[in-house]
């Protein structure tokens, strides 16, 4: 299962040496001051609505409290890396970061990237940016299940979008944080819905 914490770093992605990293607040600042963690946080979330994205988890080593926010007097983890998983389109898609020293810049950096790919796509390039995106297809970051066991559908099991739906509501009842589950539990669940539906071609 992917977490917002710990990290789970997306498997085949290379890692920037500590020290390799460079101090990101040269280069960007938000109101003449630099990047916070929660700005940087909510720009991001911010440009993947643009995306339509759906699913989104950001994993860090920080331990968020439910605001978002990084858990007040928290050391800074050594590893200031960042990785989001989202489904674009139907497709699981993970990006990451961790060329700078702090999170923040490593969230800004991602946050430009997309920024940068809608733009492709505001200028005629909409095949090219999809084209893009499959090179940031997950993976699956470890122990990531699949959408037949996140739902619970045995293997061979014929599925049609009422047996998903059937299965989703089911599994929302234990997984939703209201009924004692977890925010990653219902992303994972929401995950696993939607690559379900897209496998039968009701995406």
């Amino acid at each position: 299962m992917t977490t917002s914490y710990p990290l789970a770093w997306p498997t085949g992605w290379p890692r920037t040496r500590s020290q390799d990293r460079r101090d990101g607040r040269k280069l960007w600042s938000h109101g003449k001051k630099p990047w916070t963690f929660n700005a940087a946080r909510l720009a991001l979330s911010d440009e993947l609505d643009k995306h339509e994205a759906s699913s989104v988890i950001l994993s860090t080593n920080y331990e968020l409290r439910l605001d978002g926010q990084p858990r007040a007097g928290a050391p800074t983890p050594k590893d200031v890396g960042i990785a989001v998983y989202f489904v674009r389109k139907g497709r699981q898609v993970v990006m990451a970061r961790d060329a700078f020293d702090r999170a923040e810049e490593n969230i800004r950096s991602l946050t430009l990237a997309l920024e940068a790919m809608r733009a492709i796509e505001r200028h005629g390039g909409a095949m090219m940016m999809d084209r893009a995106f499959e090179g940031f297809a997950a993976l699956g970051a470890p122990g990531q299940r699949s959408w037949r066991a996140v739902l619970g559908i045995a293997e061979g099991k014929p599925v049609t979008k009422a047996v998903i739906e059937s299965f989703y509501r089911d599994a929302a009842r234990h997984a939703h944080p209201d009924a004692g589950g977890t925010n990653d539990q219902m992303a994972e669940l929401n995950a696993a819905r939607d690559a379900a539906l897209k496998e039968i071609g009701n995406g």
